[in-house]
């Protein structure tokens, strides 16, 4: 499931937090593993995991008196539909002068080209 509701640069980085795991969190389990880059409180992390769950995008359960939190999307899934995304709204949906545009600005180096080149190698066949 890809949902086209949008995740703010906040929300990604909880989301990053439970794709990363590799079992369902709780909210206090979020909230250490982004104290050093976040520092929110508790509240601000039990509102921020029932703003994805209202958007489809984690799931919870009941365990005792406590939720367990985890992603109801795919990372792949969702860096899939948001590159889509991004290449329709900035570059009319064509690829090329996404590339053209990194190259101007020197956002490739000799390793991004070749793995470019092999990508469409790969494609051509």
């Amino acid at each position: 499931m890809v949902t086209d509701k949008r995740i703010s640069d906040a929300e990604l980085d909880l989301m990053e937090v439970l794709w990363a795991a590799s079992e369902p969190l709780t909210s206090a389990e979020v909230g250490e593993r982004l104290e050093a880059q976040r520092g929110w409180s508790m509240a601000t992390v039990k509102t921020m995991l029932g703003r994805l769950a209202a958007k489809g995008v984690v799931s919870h359960r009941e365990d005792g008196r406590r939720f367990l939190y985890s992603p109801a999307i795919e990372r792949e899934a969702y860096v899939g539909s948001e590159s889509r995304r991004f290449v329709e709204r900035l570059f009319g949906g064509r690829l090329s002068p996404l590339v053209a545009r990194l190259a101007e600005e020197d956002g490739l180096d000799a390793k991004d080209i070749a793995e470019i080149e092999a990508l469409l190698r790969e494609l051509k066949s």
